[in-house]
């Protein structure tokens, strides 16, 4: 495997981004994989590199960059704690319209490496970026052929850019993997995924005994069976879609 990383210009600065893409063969399809609230640590390098060890170019970028903040360090879970109010502003400090353009740009620099195949993309977002990888389904529609949102937060707004909306406006596979308890995507918020999925060939699966986190190793509420099962899903996701011939999917209920 290859790892680098790279400063990447933007229409605000440089974007430091952790690529990871096998050493020989490509060029790969890419896959942007967007960060959690807690930004960048090797936990999320790890991840990455387990994409990309089946064959993808994948791009994971600090989404912070614009505060000049890359690596938050051990988040105290009290609300009221300075780290913790800390990472609430950032996360509030982005939204879609900045995330796609950053998405932009990290495209563009993809499209001159020869390892990377930008016209077969997908995506992944977890947590606070459950909405940017939906939504850089419906805004890179030629290009992005997957998306999923893992516990993804802000599903259902009133936003004509609303994941629960995208079915629409998108032929990418979108998949949603939901904790059954998240205070962040409570039920009533999964339904509205779902209502908005209905009929389509996208599937939202709720993973039961799960909270919201579930698939990172150094959460307390890691779930090692859940874990595995979203890996499992998503390179499958990937399989069917990011390839010269799609396998069939199967129509969600």
């Amino acid at each position: 495997m290859i790892d680098q990383q790279i400063d990447i210009p933007t229409k605000d600065g440089k974007i430091t981004t952790f690529i990871t893409h096998p050493e020989r063969g490509g060029p790969f399809p890419v896959i942007i994989f967007y960060m959690d609230a807690p930004a960048i640590r090797e936990e999320l390098r790890d991840m990455a590199r387990r994409l990309g060890t089946s064959g993808y170019y994948v791009m994971l970028p600090n989404l912070y960059y614009r505060a000049g903040v890359m690596e938050l360090g051990p988040i105290n879970p009290d609300p009221e704690s300075p780290e913790r109010k800390r990472m609430f502003e950032l996360m509030q400090s982005i939204n879609i319209p900045v995330v796609m353009e950053d998405t932009k740009a990290l495209l563009a620099y993809a499209e001159g490496e020869a390892a990377a195949n930008t016209r077969i993309v997908g995506t992944v977002g977890y947590c606070m970026s459950g909405r940017y990888a939906i939504n850089a389904a419906t805004h890179f529609p030629d290009r992005v052929k997957a998306a999923a949102s893992v516990y993804g937060t802000h599903l259902a707004t009133d936003q004509p850019d609303s994941p629960h909306l995208a079915a629409e406006k998108t032929k990418a596979e979108l998949y949603f993997a939901c904790a059954e308890t998240d205070i962040y995507a409570p039920m009533e918020i999964i339904e509205k995924v779902q209502a908005g999925m209905k009929g389509s060939t996208n599937e939202v699966e709720i993973y039961p005994a799960t909270h919201h986190g579930f698939a990172f190793p150094r959460r307390p509420v890691y779930h090692r069976d859940a874990a595995e099962r979203h890996w499992e899903r998503l390179l499958a996701l990937y399989r069917r879609n990011l390839s010269a011939q799609p396998e069939a999917r199967c129509p969600s209920s």
